[in-house]
């Protein structure tokens, strides 16, 4: 009846979430490029802090944790995501 919602959608929604904010704040803020810690490790974090919350929340069962092909696309989602927002802005941005 209802549909299922798996650790995996909402990692993948939490991920596109994190490169939507990441390219956000690229467009608002050129100067945060520069920052110590690069963009695209934002995004790493990101993926990490989930995880760590997951693991936090006792779902280290089988089933219940991220596979590694869900990190995998859900890090590709948020990179795409920060990447195309300040491409559609005409900002000016390096990644790397």
């Amino acid at each position: 009846m209802g549909a299922c919602v798996t650790v995996d959608r909402i990692f993948f929604v939490f991920m596109v979430l994190v490169g939507i904010a990441a390219g956000a704040i690229l467009v608002a803020i050129p100067q945060a490029q520069n920052f110590l810690i690069k963009p695209y490790f934002w995004i790493l974090i990101a993926v990490g802090l989930f995880d760590g919350g997951l693991y936090l929340l006792g779902r280290t069962g089988p089933g219940q944790m991220l596979s590694m092909g869900a990190r995998l696309a859900g890090f590709v989602f948020g990179i795409v995501m920060m990447v195309v927002i300040p491409a559609i802005a005409g900002a000016p941005v390096r990644f790397f």
